[in-house]
């Protein structure tokens, strides 16, 4: 069974995995060193795992293809199940930062600090070698869930790495006599982190309703589209061409119109076919699910 498994599937179950792994870690490792701010990545990890699953369902569920249910596919379950997983993690960093900002005005907290820089440093190395093979995946070709997936881990990975350089601050400010301030450092850290956190959920969560609303494809994609089309309305002497183009999670869906003039090479519907069959090889080579549409007309109004 798991040699069936897609490069995305392992992918995504690499990180529930150590998620999971994390989340218990991180829980125990912050309530026996007595940091809010370890707590916080616990709950972050714990977070990703039930995410992450849900993520494997729905690729897995866009896999599935059109049928009575879903004639145009299902797709949208990617982009809605990154929308999902943005506003969970939006959520959990809002409420960190409440309270962290609470306990700053409470006067701080104690933390023991070696136990601390300990979990910093190795969640720092684990975090940042699980955000490697995801970003790698995505780089390959891997799906939109896996690239918010690497994105996900990225968040995690500076997390930790801010509890490395915070706690490394603290453990300073203690060897110099100045536990006060220590105190500080713990709340000011979740503080910190949770708000510059944010941003990260928030353009998850655009680039996926962009894809909801049937928006346009970014525009890297839509200039290879075009580029396509020219090529294929010069070869056949088309009098003009028409690009409407969307991107649902793994699949692009792209309608053209030609406009057929007197001197054009295709006039017949045979002709109209291999027209068809040209455009498909070519957006064969962008290396996405393509769902097509091509129509043919005398007269442009019909076209634009």
């Amino acid at each position: 069974m798991g040699a069936s498994r897609s490069p995305d599937d392992r992918a995504l179950l690499i990180s529930v995995w150590t998620s999971a792994v994390f989340a218990v870690v991180a829980l125990a490792w912050g309530l026996a060193a007595g940091s809010q701010l370890i707590v916080f990545d616990g709950l972050y990890s714990f977070a990703s795992v039930g995410l992450s699953l849900i993520a494997v369902l729905a690729l897995r569920t866009a896999r599935k293809g059109p049928d009575e249910r879903y004639p145009w596919g299902r797709e949208a379950w990617e982009p809605l199940t990154v929308v999902v997983k943005a506003a969970a993690l939006a959520g959990l960093s809002v409420y960190a930062l409440v309270g962290a900002i609470g306990e700053i005005l409470a006067g701080g907290r104690d933390v023991s600090v070696g136990w601390a820089l300990g979990y910093g440093i190795v969640a720092t190395l684990a975090g940042g070698a699980v955000s490697v093979v995801l970003r790698r995946r995505s780089r390959a070709g891997g799906s939109d869930l896996v690239r918010a997936e690497a994105v996900e881990w990225l968040g995690d990975t500076l997390l930790s790495l801010a509890v490395l350089a915070g706690f490394a601050v603290a453990a300073v400010l203690v060897g110099t006599g100045r536990a006060d301030l220590a105190r500080y450092v713990d709340p000011v850290m979740v503080a910190l982190v949770s708000a510059a956190f944010l941003p990260v959920p928030a353009k998850l969560v655009v680039g996926a309703f962009r894809e909801l609303l049937a928006m346009a494809p970014p525009p890297h994609l839509q200039a290879r589209i075009r580029a396509v089309v020219r090529d294929v309305e010069r070869s056949y002497g088309f009098t003009e061409s028409f690009v409407r183009a969307s991107k649902v999670g793994g699949r692009l869906d792209v309608e053209v119109e030609f406009v057929v003039g007197d001197d054009s090479t295709a006039q017949t519907v045979h002709q109209f076919d291999a027209v068809r069959a040209d455009l498909e090889e070519r957006f064969g080579e962008l290396g996405r699910l393509i769902s097509m549409s091509v129509g043919f007309t005398a007269d442009r109004r019909w076209a634009m």
